[in-house]
């Protein structure tokens, strides 16, 4: 019989209460945008990274950049980006710089829809904390997460 060791059970324990945290977060918020906005969490995280783009240098994202920023791979994320084309909510054009770059902007009715969508999420979000807050193994985590200060690239101006 092989022994375990104590700091590995306690960090597969608490990889294990976040996992179980952010799959709660997830499901709560992805249940509001759909049900109110016909909106995933994935599209709404797009949506969102690719409203904060500028026209400053490093504003625009590629795809790459875009794929990490939702956590997605770059295939996926470029079937995720179509469909929010196809709905009218993306546009695509060519760098004018770099003919082969493609860069992605939220349309109009796509920011409007973000804008509707923005109170559901964070709503939704603040529910689900509030709930995992009142399970003192999930407690630690929320208080974390509460305590962390947005990057200035994700502030809302």
């Amino acid at each position: 019989m092989t022994a375990t060791d104590p700091a590995l059970t306690a960090l597969a324990n608490g990889w294990a209460a976040l996992y179980v945290l952010y799959g709660r977060i997830e499901a709560q918020i992805e249940r509001a945008l759909q049900s109110k906005h016909e909106l995933s969490v994935r599209e709404y995280s797009l949506l969102d990274v690719l409203s904060r783009q500028h026209d400053g240098e490093g504003g625009h994202l590629q795809m790459k950049q875009v794929a990490d920023a939702v956590v997605l791979s770059q295939s996926a994320t470029t079937r995720l980006v179509s469909r929010l084309e196809d709905r009218g909510l993306l546009a695509r054009y060519l760098c004018p710089t770099d003919r082969r770059g493609i860069y992605t902007n939220v349309s109009a009715d796509g920011l409007a829809l973000l804008e509707a969508a923005r109170p559901t999420n964070d709503a939704a979000l603040r529910e689900a904390l509030d709930e995992a807050a009142r399970n003192p193994e999930l407690a630690p985590l929320v208080a974390a997460v509460e305590a962390v200060e947005a990057p200035a690239a994700l502030r809302r101006p």
